[in-house]
């Protein structure tokens, strides 16, 4: 795959390359792949963000974050599912907000009438029966204001296959009266529209094959977001093939729980998975599940950077809960940002009975994982990307990088499609890179930007004494 114009982000205006994409850094040497998993020590313990409400509130019995986070204008909404402590399993639409994504509030909307009174924060969505899931999309492209927020659900009124509906706010919903639009069961947890077309990921009765059924990641697309096809995509699964030892159940082996809360970068997704571990004797009370990652460049087909590394880790979580000693797992919802220099992902503890609420993993900003020198300092360690389409105006690159200093150098070169080095743009050109920093400018003999119209390859070259302290973690192309 070339990194191009045209694929995905329609213009060279914004490229992140991030060092766990293979696709966007094909050559290597000397080099190799370390991911971080959240929190980096179990005794960091995590508690809510969005916590459960006092008794008597929709949300005080537990908190099921299959729902969805995303940024409207100037503030962060957080859509998830609220059960109070006295219905049973009864789950409604609820909303959070917040001015910087940390801290949430839960407003007073008015809009429905719970336990005598509209003091609360359900949104006004009359569907009458529990809400299993719900993927939420704030299409700013859409031209009918009626339909700015659209909606992807799973409930029992339509025995759990896909329902869709639409909002002008993201607070008043009117389900589409032709529900269901799905033909099997189906439960989503990730939703994005790319160049016009809407995809849903998740699991369920799809059709595709498996030797015992297992959950697998499926996605769905549709132009309208009404009409789906019929034939989802299978684009991840984790089955327990020869040779690998064969389970049969349903509950036991290594499965995709839930498909992939989405992250569109432009030109990456970023997918958030349940990395389902199911015991052997099929005992769904022994189920353990920490969330991993998977990325794409087609919205259809996604792979592990790292086979089955543990992204964050549920180890221990339940600790300080009322599930205390319940086996850890997680569950994803669709909601990943980058605010100033962290990046969020939001997630919740699983099964919904053991959810306390909505927590937040926190990273550097766009730190994942990184490529780092193993070889020592009289071998070869550099990247080379695939080509990127240039288009004849100025272009600034920047490196998310650490570990440089006194010992340890990267110089950047910029090379033709026959991986030669470009006039004006080679390492020797390539002025001093000596901060480290999420967004470190690169430049040539004092040109702080490249005018390139042919296509054009990033090479990152590491040197120095303790070649190896360097971290790389991503590159970015801005115009």
């Amino acid at each position: 795959m070339k990194i191009r114009n045209d694929v995905m982000n329609h213009d060279l205006d914004k490229l992140v390359l991030f060092a766990f994409d293979k696709q966007a850094f094909p050559f290597q040497v000397g080099v190799r792949l370390k991911l971080h998993s959240f929190p980096r020590g179990l005794d960091d313990r995590i508690h809510p963000v969005v916590g459960l409400g006092e008794p008597g509130t929709p949300d005080s019995g537990n908190i099921a974050y299959y729902g969805t986070v995303c940024k409207v204008e100037n503030r962060y909404y957080m859509w998830y599912l609220a059960n109070d402590d006295s219905e049973g399993w009864f789950q409604r639409l609820a909303l959070a907000v917040s001015d910087d994504g940390f801290r949430w509030e839960k407003p007073s909307l008015g809009l429905v009438e719970y336990h005598g009174n509209t003091d609360n924060n359900l949104c006004d969505f009359p569907l009458g029966a529990h809400l299993q899931s719900c993927a939420i999309l704030y299409d700013q492209e859409e031209a009918d204001l009626e339909k700015r927020f659209k909606m992807n659900f799973e409930s029992v009124k339509y025995d759990k296959k896909m329902g869709v509906a639409f909002s002008p706010d993201g607070l008043h919903w009117k389900e589409y009266e032709g529900n269901p639009v799905g033909q099997r069961f189906f439960e989503q947890s990730g939703i994005m529209k790319l160049d016009g077309m809407y995809y849903v990921t998740g699991q369920g009765s799809t059709g595709h094959y498996s030797p015992k059924g297992s959950r697998t990641l499926v996605t769905y697309c549709s132009m309208d977001f009404i009409h789906w096809e019929e034939s989802g995509c299978q684009g991840f699964t984790r089955e327990s093939l020869p040779p690998r030892p064969t389970f049969y159940g349903g509950v036991n082996g290594s499965q995709v729980h839930l498909g992939a809360g989405l992250w569109n970068r432009g030109n990456i997704i970023l997918g958030f998975y349940g990395m389902w571990e199911g015991h052997s004797s099929n005992d769904r009370n022994m189920t353990y599940m920490n969330i991993g990652l998977v990325i794409s460049h087609d919205g259809l087909h996604y792979e592990e950077p790292i086979p089955d590394f543990p992204l964050v880790l549920a180890g221990e979580m339940k600790n300080n809960t009322h599930a205390a000693g319940h086996f850890p797992a997680l569950m994803q919802g669709q909601g990943a940002e980058n605010i100033g220099d962290k990046t969020v992902f939001w997630y919740g503890l699983w099964p919904e009975s053991d959810s306390d609420g909505v927590r937040a993993a926190v990273w550097t900003r766009d730190r994942f994982g990184h490529l780092e020198p193993f070889t020592g300092p009289d071998a070869d360690s550099n990247i080379v990307s695939d080509v990127i389409t240039g288009n004849g105006k100025p272009v600034r690159i920047w490196l998310n990088i650490d570990g440089l200093g006194q010992y340890t150098q990267v110089k950047v070169a910029l090379l033709g499609e026959d991986f030669r080095e470009l006039k004006g743009y080679g390492i020797a050109e390539c002025n001093d890179i000596e901060d480290n920093g999420i967004r470190v400018p690169v430049s040539f003999r004092h040109n702080l930007s490249a005018e390139l119209s042919e296509g054009f390859r990033i090479k990152v070259e590491f040197s120095g004494i303790r070649p190896e302290e360097a971290k790389l973690y991503a590159v970015y192309i801005e115009q």
